[in-house]
């Protein structure tokens, strides 16, 4: 979605790296990339996100989302770089009954949340110059995420099923970089901590009619027998 909006801003220059390019858990190739590339701010992208699976890969998830934010944190206060890191709705337990706002306690229920918190908290004890913009439910045309798997399915399948009872705020994800390039555009990341999500408080199901005209039956969670808990409410006040 970034590399999509980059002839946007034709203002800022971008550097994209995969893995081939760059291990961002390797601390040695973070910094060589750092020391070789004049970069003003990083944007870190990166995630372990598969929820279920985090709750057995569970060192792959803590390499991925916190040991590489803290190498990454190192990195970007050594040669002043401004750090925006990607966060989530699923570092708070969803019992609050409204929307999550930057003051409220994170608490989460399962290792990728767990994992997610830990990174934001590297990034806070490393210190420089840096904001964690936790978002929520992203969804878009790009890679693999909900939109994706639900268009995907509706191509063959009658009808889908879709969990009713778990609630977020749904977050497209091109607006998502829209808020990000615009701030780092204009030097306007003021707090260390910000939320962002332009969806209305929503369940899963009333996500994916939005998304097909295909039937689409409600479920209750419970009966998906998934390996790891989700809370059921984090929608997220935007900062």
């Amino acid at each position: 979605a970034i590399q999509a909006a980059a002839n946007n801003y034709p203002e800022l220059s971008f550097v994209f790296t995969g893995k081939q390019d760059l291990d961002v858990t390797n601390e040695a190739q973070v910094h060589a990339f750092f020391k070789a590339n004049a970069i003003d701010v990083r944007i870190n992208a990166a995630a372990y996100t598969d929820v279920d699976k985090a709750e057995e890969e569970t060192a792959a998830a803590y390499l991925i989302n916190e040991t590489a934010p803290r190498l990454l944190a190192e990195a970007c206060k050594a040669h002043n770089v401004f750090l925006v890191h990607i966060s989530t709705d699923y570092v708070f337990d969803g019992t609050k009954g409204s929307a999550y706002t930057t003051e409220d306690t994170p608490n989460p229920v399962n290792v990728y949340g767990a994992s997610k918190l830990a990174g934001e908290k590297a990034i806070i004890d490393v210190g420089g110059e840096y904001c964690i913009v936790r978002t929520s439910w992203l969804y878009s045309e790009f890679g693999n995420n909900f939109q994706t798997i639900i268009l995907e399915k509706a191509k063959t399948a009658p009808y889908l099923e879709v969990v009713n009872d778990l609630y977020g705020t749904p977050t497209y994800a091109p607006n998502l970089v829209v808020f990000l390039l615009n701030k780092i555009n204009d030097s306007a990341f003021t707090s260390n901590v910000e939320h962002f999500s332009d969806g209305k408080t929503m369940s899963w199901h009333a996500l994916a009619k939005r998304l097909t005209q295909t039937e689409i039956k409600e479920i209750a969670s419970e009966t998906l027998n998934l390996k790891a808990k989700r809370p059921n409410n984090t929608a997220l006040q935007a900062t």
